[in-house]
């Protein structure tokens, strides 16, 4: 169907030949600009990884004692699993979280300071700042993240810093 047919179809008026020009013109300019800014969304969503595997455990909406956050928000418990040398770039999450290393060693880097977390051992990210994980060791690393986030939440929960 044409633009001026289509224009006609939906109840508008029949336009002039250089209204329909400039329609078009329009059209094409509003597409262009979405497309591009979809790739640079999605390339700023890009988060570097190597060597990682995710597994979902449990993603139950909060229902409880605590009514302001019932059906707001979810709990999300995901088992990550890091091979030897594995890396996870500059991120940060969407909310805030628990972690636990299972079995091997972490270190984590935020803000020009690196710690190791071991076997055991569990760490509290507040979600909004940027940081690395990394398995230096050569045997896996398993890490528990169980973390909250927005119920209808289905995105990647790492999200690339915007400077970078």
């Amino acid at each position: 169907m044409r633009c001026r047919e289509f224009i006609t179809f939906i109840g508008g008026a029949a336009l002039s030949k250089g209204m329909e020009k400039m329609m078009r013109r329009f059209t094409l300019l509003v597409l262009v600009a979405l497309l591009g800014g979809a790739d640079r969304m999605a390339a700023q969503e890009t988060v570097e990884t190597r060597g990682i595997t995710s597994a979902i455990k449990i993603d139950e909406v909060i229902f409880g004692h605590l009514t302001e956050l019932n059906g707001k928000f979810k709990l999300r418990a995901t088992e990550i699993t890091f091979a030897p040398d594995g890396y996870v770039g500059v991120h940060h999450h969407v909310g805030p979280g628990i972690r636990y290393v299972i079995s091997g060693e972490l270190i984590f880097a935020e803000g020009g300071q690196e710690t190791v977390y071991k076997a055991g051992e569990y760490y509290f990210e507040t979600g909004n700042l940027a940081h690395t994980a990394q398995n230096k060791t050569n045997v896996p690393l398993r890490v528990l993240v169980v973390e909250i986030l927005p119920k209808d939440w289905t995105a990647p929960v790492m999200i690339a810093p915007k400077s970078q």
